[in-house]
């Protein structure tokens, strides 16, 4: 039971994960019209105003920058419908508009076209949705701490930044920087991403301590990284030396939780020094490194990491999923997240694999830099526990939706299958880090992973990669020992998509073969061993094995 519950906590997946009715509101979130088309967001200026008491947003604004990348007289921006837009500002007038769904529709009073550089103010209010099962079933968390303090986070994987700040809600469009001023009318701290620019407390118009700060992230972010942190932080900081270059490192936490995490924190260096080994420097050197406590267990707000494991190893002090080992799972994974999601992103979340499979591979290599080799297979095989083959962890394209929630431990064992198909280390690691810095600060296609892989290998892995991510089940090793004399020959051939040919490993005795099966019938001759030892290594290898 706790196995399942934990698959189904670090599972997101999309409204229609068993129909294929999608609905026009689906394709206006999804899809990248004419209207999304048309221009490129560079730049937001998000103004919040927040009610704690009230649990509402007050009168805010999001000014949007951007460029047309053709003529238009109309775009499409996102907002849920449950908020109000006040107005709309272009050059000094105010814009009609209509809304459809989450989505609304502005139409210019002249021509915009193709280079012109332009802001759009977008002026707004009203009660966001309240998260039921965060950060999974997102939205505003309204806690209390253990002092009955206001503790206050957003989360909106999947459920889309638009359900509290008006922009385009499209994974393909990221702002080049950005700006978060957030107002509330208590003094509690407010932690965003990026850097601090301002933090002032001030008497409201109602003769409340109230407090204002903004915030400046200055790379490429996309639109569910954006969060808030209100209640009675504290923080502390750290240094990092990452080559020539020293990272900040901030921790914000509840103030009665300082010395815990002083010490739980301590391993977030020899981490950092992993995924560097692996994947290259950390992505958001002039932003730093943020771990932010929150009353829901983590997200992987840039920067900003949400954390709420509660100061335990494993999750929430369950090791059992993690092989016993002592490390804590959500600050881990959400950091692996930093490379994986937050630097390089996905343009359709039909892709989300992307961001999930190689994150979830980047705790196998924790393991493995920290505990060893051994240790890093019995953790990548435990992954296979969580694995239910449902449906393709490849999603529906311009609908918004994600595939199965596979993508996470089947996309890692896809990773480690390669790895182990190449069975070539050298090569291996350095085409993990150079596709991670080849793509970095950008939004891809999985097929431009699938490309990167192809041309720096020398290999064609189309099938291997449509095997994986289009398919229900896993390739299938159907095998049997016919023995002639003394000798024992192999029969074999892969059950799996026409085409797929992996290379697999197999001992019989004391000896290792690689072979090389095809999806018809081949017999090779493994000379004179006991049967009793002959072995398939899917230890190395996400299949299954079926002997006839």
């Amino acid at each position: 039971m706790k196995r399942l519950i934990f698959y189904i906590l670090i599972c997101s997946v999309c409204t229609n994960l068993f129909s294929q009715n999608y609905t026009k509101g689906d394709s206006l979130r999804g899809n990248l019209s004419s209207l999304r088309n048309c221009y490129d967001v560079f730049f937001y200026d998000l103004d919040i105003h927040l009610d704690l008491e009230k649990k509402i947003i007050n009168e805010s604004s999001n000014t949007i920058y951007f460029k047309a990348n053709n003529d238009f007289n109309k775009i499409q921006i996102d907002l849920f419908s449950n908020l109000k837009i006040i107005s709309i500002e272009f050059e000094g007038l105010f814009l009609e508009f209509s809304r459809d769904y989450n989505a609304f529709f502005i139409e210019f009073p002249r021509k915009i076209t193709e280079g012109e550089l332009l802001k759009l103010k977008c002026n707004y209010s009203g009660t966001p949705q309240q998260a039921k099962n965060p950060p999974w079933d997102g939205g505003f968390s309204w806690e209390k701490d253990m002092n009955n303090n206001d503790w206050i986070g957003v989360s909106c994987q999947g459920l889309g930044a638009s359900s509290w700040w008006p922009c385009k809600d499209h994974q393909s469009d990221e702002p080049d920087s950005m700006k978060i001023t957030c107002t509330t009318n208590k003094s509690f701290p407010i932690i965003s991403n990026g850097n601090l620019m301002y933090d002032s407390t001030f008497i409201n118009n109602d003769n409340q301590k109230s407090r204002v700060a903004s915030w400046f992230v200055s790379y490429p972010i996309n639109n569910y990284n954006v969060t808030l942190n209100i209640g009675d932080y504290i923080n502390f900081r750290d240094k990092y030396i990452s080559g020539p270059d020293t990272l900040d490192l901030d921790y914000y936490v509840l103030s009665y939780n300082k010395d815990k995490a002083y010490k739980h924190f301590e391993q977030v260096k020899p981490m950092l020094k992993c995924f560097e080994f692996y994947f290259g420097p950390y992505p958001f050197l002039n932003d730093g490194y943020a771990l932010v406590e929150t009353s829901y267990l983590g997200m992987e707000h840039q920067s900003a990491i949400a954390y709420g494991n509660n100061y335990l190893p494993g999750y929430n002090g369950n090791t059992k999923y993690i092989s016993n080992l002592d490390f804590d799972f959500i600050i881990v994974h959400e950091t692996g997240h930093e490379w994986w999601g937050n630097c390089i992103t996905s343009n359709d979340i039909a892709d989300m694999w992307i961001h999930e499979g190689f994150c979830t591979y980047s705790e196998v290599l924790y393991v493995e830099c920290l505990y060893g080799y051994d240790k890093m297979l019995e953790y990548v095989n435990n992954q296979k526990k969580l694995i239910r083959n449902d449906k393709p962890i490849l999603g529906d394209f311009h609908v918004n939706c994600k595939g199965s929630g596979d993508m996470y431990s089947k996309g890692s064992l896809m990773l480690h299958t390669l790895r182990s198909f190449l069975d070539n280390d050298s090569i291996w690691f350095n085409a993990l880090k150079g596709v991670f810095i080849e793509k970095s600060y950008s939004t891809i296609d999985g097929k431009d992973i699938v490309k990167y892989f192809n041309s720096n290998l020398n290999i064609d892995l189309t099938i291997f990669f449509k095997q994986y991510l289009e398919q229900n089940s896993i390739p299938e090793f159907e095998y049997k020992l016919k023995k002639t004399g003394r000798n024992i020959s192999l029969i074999f051939k892969w059950n799996a998509i026409d085409g797929f040919d992996m290379p697999i490993i197999v001992s019989a005795g004391l000896i290792e073969y690689k072979i090389y099966p095809k999806t018809s019938w081949q017999e090779i001759n493994l000379g004179e061993f006991d049967p009793l030892d002959f072995r398939i290594r899917d230890d190395l290898f996400y299949v299954n094995v079926k002997k006839i």
